[in-house]
């Protein structure tokens, strides 16, 4: 089952929309527009391997005369085999009626996502000519957020730790932000009343693969300590609450040649710690309540040291309360950035990478990935996974000075789509190594991590196989 969201609220209510594909329709798949980035598996994202539907909540505006009057809503959008046309179906829960400036705004958001724009189809055909291999596979759609605010978040929670961390970061904002519409109604109790915040201390390693089995990780405790925190009373009393905050080990992104450097030091148990940082994804969706991500103007009144402490954000929190802030505030316009890029052009990347880069937190590789997030695919972000990307497939030892050079080399014959043609090969990559993502069980995306992804010693294959148990729950 899925996960219960602020807009199910136990409802029978359903209304279904219908979105044409037209152009698409040559290109389009939703299994593989979803299936095709990591942020498809953080959450409120919810992907059924066995339905093949995708699900989460999205916002509509209740009030014309008030955009910021709004709820959410659950939307559940699958891909009819049968139908006469061809299209998307778009199940709304909870209400049986939406106006058309409503429907307007659930279609645009939902074309966000999967890339329905002409100029996302002009890119998938393009990119496709260039790109044999990217046609026979349906690839050319990389799946985004509905907003662009969520994108920038979500980017500044990839930088500088483990996927299996930064997966736990979404949810647990996506809970806050549940708690922050219901902080007194009885289904809120249910996470209001009973957040677990696991307080660990770092274990001492100086290796950086796991020294037990992947899949038994999540049996270790390393001197955790529970207790409960209702959420209704800490914005009175907000300093009450002592939580000892776990220490980050970074990789400093917002610096490539750093991130490089660090990329071939010793490091800390990452797995093991991220465990115990990342329980609750551990457990099925249907067991907890989520909301839907955290708008602008719910995260910029939070206090920092909540955000920090119930979300587990370190010192993300004030880059993220400030990038908020200034939304709020009006210091950034999303919507005239988003109108920027809607026909891209290097002049026009270079205009919104030096306004992104003058935000707090935005170094070059969080502002390549919010650009491409945005459309443009010409620059590939690049970090230690991309060091690593090139010695195990292209047998390249690059470095801090030669990483661009190589990344050139390789992919340059595909611009201005070399990110594409960089992140197909990255995502058959992990395919490979753990199975197609789209049938994957949403509790294994924790593993993805390069940890899992090194050569065994003494093992016959250099890819992890999972189990035959683990490949028939998927």
């Amino acid at each position: 089952m899925p996960p219960q969201n602020a807009a199910d609220g136990g409802d029978q209510l359903t209304m279904v929309v219908e979105l044409p594909l037209g152009e698409a329709t040559a290109t389009f798949s939703l299994e593989k527009a979803v299936c095709s980035h990591g942020l498809f598996m953080m959450a409120p994202n919810y992907w059924d391997p066995k339905s093949k539907t995708f699900q989460r909540p999205l916002r509509l505006s209740l009030n014309l005369d008030d955009p910021d009057y709004e709820r959410s809503v659950t939307v559940k959008i699958s891909q009819p085999c049968h139908s006469y046309q061809p299209l998307l179906q778009l199940q709304v829960l909870g209400i049986d009626s939406l106006s058309s400036q409503q429907q307007h705004s659930l279609l645009n958001q939902v074309r966000r996502m999967l890339r329905l724009s002409e100029e996302d189809n002009r890119n998938v055909r393009d990119f496709q000519e260039i790109h044999r291999e990217a046609k026979e596979k349906d690839f050319g759609r990389v799946f985004r957020s509905p907003t662009l605010f969520e994108d920038m978040i979500k980017c500044i929670l990839l930088c500088n730790c483990q996927w299996s961390r930064t997966l736990s970061m979404a949810r647990a904002l996506c809970e806050l932000q549940w708690e922050l519409q219901h902080p007194l109604s009885s289904k809120s109790s249910v996470t209001a009343h009973n957040v677990t915040i696991t307080q660990s201390r770092t274990p001492k390693s100086k290796d950086f693969i796991p020294k037990t089995p992947a899949g038994k990780e999540t049996k270790r405790m390393v001197g955790g300590q529970k207790f409960h925190m209702n959420l209704a009373n800490t914005f009175a009393e907000a300093d009450t609450v002592i939580v000892e905050e776990v220490p980050e080990f970074k990789i400093e992104c917002n610096d490539v040649s750093d991130c490089c450097q660090r990329a071939e030091e010793p490091r800390a148990d990452f797995d093991q710690l991220d465990d115990l940082q990342c329980s609750a994804v551990t457990e099925p969706y249907s067991l907890s309540m989520i909301g839907n991500f955290p708008s602008p103007k719910e995260l910029a009144s939070v206090d920092e040291s909540l955000l920090a402490k119930r979300c587990n954000l370190g010192y993300r929190a004030s880059r993220i309360l400030k990038l908020a802030q200034l939304v709020v505030e009006g210091g950034i316009q999303l919507g005239e950035l988003e109108e920027a890029c809607k026909r891209p052009t290097l002049s026009s990347y270079d205009k919104l990478a030096g306004q992104l880069k003058g935000i707090d937190g935005f170094g070059p590789f969080t502002c390549a990935n919010v650009l491409m997030c945005m459309g443009f695919y010409h620059a590939i972000p690049s970090d230690s996974e991309t060091i690593r990307h090139l010695k195990q497939v292209h047998a390249m030892h690059s470095t801090i000075r030669t990483v661009h050079k190589n990344l050139d080399t390789i992919y340059g014959k595909y611009a201005p789509f070399q990110f594409l043609a960089y992140w197909l090969e990255v995502w058959n990559f992990y395919e490979d190594w753990f199975g197609k993502m789209s049938e994957m069980d949403p509790t294994k995306y924790k593993r993805i991590t390069a940890a899992n992804m090194r050569p065994q010693k003494n093992a016959q294959s250099k890819r992890i196989k999972m189990s035959t148990t683990e490949k028939n729950l998927q």
